[in-house]
């Protein structure tokens, strides 16, 4: 374990970061979920567009990457329309 005084921030920041970023995750694919159980087509769209801005996000902060986030958005504007 390291005692340097920036070492222990460190240890706490990436803590906080990790922790967030986890939440956010989670979030996302709870959200991605929720759309995909939608069945009435204009819920679905309003509800797209939220949730391909909070993949957007989630790429822009290096939390999922980009073509990940890409091929996630395809995927569900797919769905969408296919309804």
């Amino acid at each position: 374990m390291a005692n340097h005084k920036s070492a222990l921030k460190r240890i706490r920041s990436n803590e906080t970061k990790r922790l967030r970023n986890r939440y956010q995750h989670k979030t996302t694919r709870n959200a991605i979920r929720k759309l995909r159980a939608i069945t009435d087509k204009k819920e679905a769209e309003t509800l797209f567009s939220n949730v391909a801005s909070m993949i957007d996000k989630l790429a822009k902060r290096n939390i999922i990457h980009d073509n990940k986030a890409a091929n996630l958005k395809s995927k569900l504007a797919k769905h969408v329309s296919a309804l």
